[in-house]
């Protein structure tokens, strides 16, 4: 449950205001269990808008102000954002977590904001997800390629990777498993607690289990079967930003493209399943997407791809 003092930083907002998005909040996390990263990120968003807002009327806002509010109130929220340098993607997400917000009031009849609903969202750019080769992704993930002074944090970080490109998880997904998961060399499936909080189960492979173990036997520190899996230098939890700089280092000495991160792995997981003949329907419940519709973009991945093998190929392309 998300706590009152996660959102304290000062808002300019008359105390009604602040109740309600404060309930708001809270229910995003307890309710609708959504990431505490999506709730965070809402929260960033109303605030600024309520920074804006209380400038653009010259006073704290209070709920009878947003009964008020009209579409060129919103557009020019938006305009404002986009002047300090913010895209498409960021502006239509806080568009969504405004229309979030009024939502919510309106459904505890505190107040309607018809102008929310007016107003189109920005035309996003569709940008395909940038996987990597085969050979590319096989290089990354192996142990022999990584450049750590301590043996047991390279097997760390090889382990680590490997779940990413070898289960297609995510890098917090990884980073959240504890003590008692993958304990067994044998095992052959693991339960993942994903977005939303849903679990679903993917099948282990041996190169998983078999990286995972090398570091189980080389980690100095006790594993505890409630502790995290992946420690820390200092045997706390590891952290994501660890993860992503040693990747940023073998992108350096591997020679590969700035597009190879951790989530890039689980792109290419995705993408190679595809190519090798996947089900579309399979790699979405491997992935853990709540829609299909977010998995079929890789089909447009597969289809650019084969477009550039025809044109290097095909003798009258």
């Amino acid at each position: 449950m998300i706590q009152e003092q996660d959102f304290s930083l000062p808002v300019p907002a008359e105390a009604d205001v602040m109740a309600a998005r404060q309930a708001w909040l809270q229910s995003l996390s307890g309710i609708r269990r959504l990431s505490s990263l999506t709730v965070e990120a809402y929260e960033r968003d109303t605030r600024q808008f309520l920074h804006f807002l209380a400038e653009h009327l010259g006073k704290a806002p209070c709920l009878a102000d947003f009964r008020t509010l009209a579409v060129a109130d919103l557009r020019s929220f938006l305009a404002a954002r986009r002047r300090s340098g913010i895209g498409a993607r960021s502006l239509g997400r806080g568009l969504a977590g405004l229309r979030s917000f009024f939502r919510f009031l309106s459904r505890q009849n505190l107040v309607e904001i018809p102008a929310a609903y007016a107003i189109r969202s920005p035309r996003q750019p569709k940008l395909l997800p940038k996987p990597l080769g085969i050979a590319d992704a096989g290089k990354i993930v192996d142990l022999k390629t990584q450049f750590e002074e301590e043996p047991w944090i390279a097997a760390r970080n090889a382990a680590v990777l490997m779940l990413l490109y070898g289960c297609g998880l995510r890098i917090s997904e990884a980073l959240s498993l504890k003590g008692k998961d993958l304990a067994t060399p044998a095992q052959m499936s693991l339960y993942v607690l994903g977005k939303g909080k849903r679990t679903r189960l993917v099948p282990l492979i041996r190169a998983v289990n078999d990286a995972v173990s090398i570091y189980r036997e080389k980690c100095p520190y006790q594993l505890t079967p409630e502790g995290p899996l992946f420690r820390g230098a200092r045997g706390g939890a590891l952290q994501p930003a660890i993860i992503q700089r040693a990747v940023q280092g073998l992108r350096s000495a591997l020679g590969l493209p700035d597009t190879a991160t951790p989530h890039a792995l689980r792109h290419s997981f995705a993408t190679h399943l595809l190519v090798r003949g996947g089900d579309l329907r399979t790699i979405q419940e491997l992935l853990g997407h709540a829609s299909l519709s977010t998995t079929q973009i890789y089909t447009d991945v597969d289809s650019e791809r084969l477009l550039d093998i025809y044109e290097q190929a095909h003798p009258r392309a």
